[in-house]
């Protein structure tokens, strides 16, 4: 499969790229770091900050869901339809099965289905450090094509 490509510069799609991308956004503020992306997957890790946490000292579950989605979704663009120029979520579901209170959580999100209309993406996020699960994800993106 030929590298992924950003379909508004056609450049490469690069962990430096989705980085630089979210720099300014919502990714970026939450401290998000794209670590692979190949083979219709997508690699990404934050370090647990304060600001990361429930009141209850937790990891709270919006940054897990910020760190899966956010995968998901760079997937999505990366590894599209063809003729697809962008995409939206239509759906997201998670399952929490842990947490974390400090560290790093990582994500790795996998496109499960690839139709022209709609791909659905799966993403496991663990403590780094253990390696535990803290959640199951998943999504349906709809893909986005020109208006003709």
């Amino acid at each position: 499969m030929d590298a992924p490509t950003n379909p508004r510069t056609g450049q490469p799609i690069t962990t430096e790229s989705l980085d630089e991308v979210g720099r300014e956004a919502l990714p970026g503020y939450l401290g998000l770091e794209f670590t692979g992306i190949a083979n219709e997957q997508v690699h990404a890790r934050l370090d647990v900050k304060p600001h990361h946490l429930a009141p209850n000292g937790y990891l709270h579950a919006a940054t897990v869901i910020a760190l899966a989605d956010t995968a998901c979704g760079y997937g999505a663009l990366a590894f599209r339809a063809e003729g697809a120029t962008g995409f939206t979520t239509i759906e997201i579901k998670s399952n929490f099965l842990g947490t974390t209170r400090e560290g790093a959580i990582a994500v790795t999100a996998t496109k499960a289905h690839g139709g022209r209309t709609t791909q659905v993406w799966d993403a496991e996020v663990v403590d780094e450090g253990t390696g535990k699960p803290i959640a199951l994800f998943r999504c349906t993106q709809m893909m986005l094509y020109p208006r003709e």
